[in-house]
């Protein structure tokens, strides 16, 4: 099954938001990157949809998966069969 195009909210200076914008990269993921703190409305719809303020958070189709590392983002990907092949 191939990955959805996925939506991962950011903020600027967030080690754990540049990590996963660095392991989405080097894995070929395609997402599209949003800047909460420059974008009043995007982090209003990051909380209506999450029901939290921190970041990073991925939207993937139905799936969400807010405030998580990369192993976390790993355990996802696999369990809803996106995880790309090593």
């Amino acid at each position: 099954m191939s990955a959805p195009r996925f939506t991962l909210y950011v903020k600027p200076g967030c080690a754990w938001c540049d990590e996963a914008v660095d392991w989405l990269n080097e894995h070929g993921y395609a997402y599209d990157e949003v800047d909460v703190i420059s974008q009043a409305a995007a982090f209003a719809e990051m909380r209506r949809i999450s029901g939290q303020t921190k970041c990073p958070t991925l939207v993937a189709d139905e799936e969400l998966l807010p405030d998580f590392d990369t192993d976390q983002l790993k355990r996802f990907l696999k369990e809803h069969g996106w995880l790309a092949a090593a």
